[in-house]
């Protein structure tokens, strides 16, 4: 019983100093060069799918020498303190982050949805081939057993007949 009192104090005092903590957070002020909502969306949509191949494809990146971070600094033609500050205004205003998030994860998932419907169409294309070519090497087996059985149909006729 006292044990789970002193740890609900303990859980309160926690979450009361992180609130007296975040107290003194001032806004940021807005950056001379803030990049738009717009490029910030394309750009962290970029970076996304970067690092996501960076995840499955590192040696092919290394092979051609792509670092994703400066690949991204330079289709934007921003430098890294401009992308920082940027960000940090922008993620300081919650609303405004969070909308430039979903909308990434909106196109994320959109083409997320375009590539497995590809995927799925080029999956049933292969399977329609195969099954094409199972049936086809089946053809002549089957033609075989035919003509076999209609052979031996032939020599029964004739011993039947004599």
């Amino acid at each position: 019983m006292i044990d789970k009192m002193l740890k609900r104090f303990s859980i309160i005092l926690v979450l009361g100093i992180l609130i007296l903590a975040c107290d003194g957070l001032q806004r940021p002020k807005k950056p001379d060069h803030l990049i738009s909502k717009s490029k910030m969306t394309d750009l962290l949509y970029d970076l996304y799918v970067l690092n996501a191949a960076k995840g499955v494809n590192r040696l092919t990146l290394e092979k051609n020498n792509l670092d994703p971070e400066i690949y991204i600094l330079k289709k934007y033609n921003i430098d890294s303190a401009q992308f920082a500050e940027s960000n940090n205004y922008y993620a300081f205003d919650t609303e405004t982050y969070k909308e430039i998030v979903d909308e990434v994860k909106e196109r994320l998932e959109s083409e997320k949805e375009y590539f497995e419907a590809i995927r799925d169409k080029e999956t049933d294309s292969i399977k329609k081939r195969r099954d094409s070519i199972s049936k086809k090497q089946k053809t002549p087996i089957e033609a075989v057993n035919i003509i076999k059985d209609s052979v031996a149909l032939k020599n029964r006729k004739s011993i039947n007949d004599l």
